[in-house]
């Protein structure tokens, strides 16, 4: 058992025989009253994502977590494969249960956690490296604020970029907000 005020983004714990990762985490302390703790969890079987409130002394049961580096080979509309480099195991992981899933590229390793033999979570780097595909054309105008246009990334992801920003061109993206950050 663990306390809820150890309770940070990423971790795992059980509840009512359902496992939860947490998404965020907010320690409320109002007047002379106890704290509050709230989070965002998302279930890991199921996918869906709800606000948890506990008050400030209450206990989880945490769970044992294993974390593997797993190779990305492809995915298709409902399941991704990752093979385990040192052992050459493969593992269908359904994408309900990724959260940033489309960020993926083929050939690349990731962290995934696993339950047991159960897989729950894809640990994405903060900033991958992504190719842009396709994008708009960059018209010349007013430019005292910055301006930005769409662009579909290599792996399918639209995205807003700067006007300078041409198909081809390599960025840095955010993979927790799916935003622009820099030109590679």
């Amino acid at each position: 058992m663990i306390s809820v005020n150890e309770l940070r983004s990423g971790t795992f714990y059980t509840d009512q025989g359902q496992i939860f990762q947490v998404l965020s985490f907010e320690h409320i302390k109002m007047g002379r009253g106890s704290a509050n703790i709230k989070v965002k969890v998302q279930n890991v079987r199921t996918g869906s994502i709800t606000d948890k409130s506990f008050i400030n002394n209450a206990k989880v049961e945490d769970i044992n977590i294993r974390k593997r580096p797993m190779q990305f080979l492809y995915k298709d509309s409902e399941i991704a494969n990752f093979m385990d480099p040192q052992t050459f195991e493969q593992v269908e992981i359904p994408l309900k249960v990724l959260i940033g899933y489309e960020f993926l590229k083929e050939g690349e390793t990731f962290t995934v956690s696993f339950y047991a033999d159960e897989p729950l979570a894809l640990l994405l780097p903060p900033k991958m490296e992504l190719k842009v595909a396709d994008t708009g054309p960059s018209l010349r105008g007013n430019s005292a604020t910055n301006i930005y246009k769409d662009a579909i990334l290599e792996n399918g992801v639209k995205t807003k970029v700067p006007l300078f920003i041409e198909a081809g061109d390599k960025i840095k993206v955010d993979t927790r907000t799916g935003t622009y950050t820099e030109k590679v």
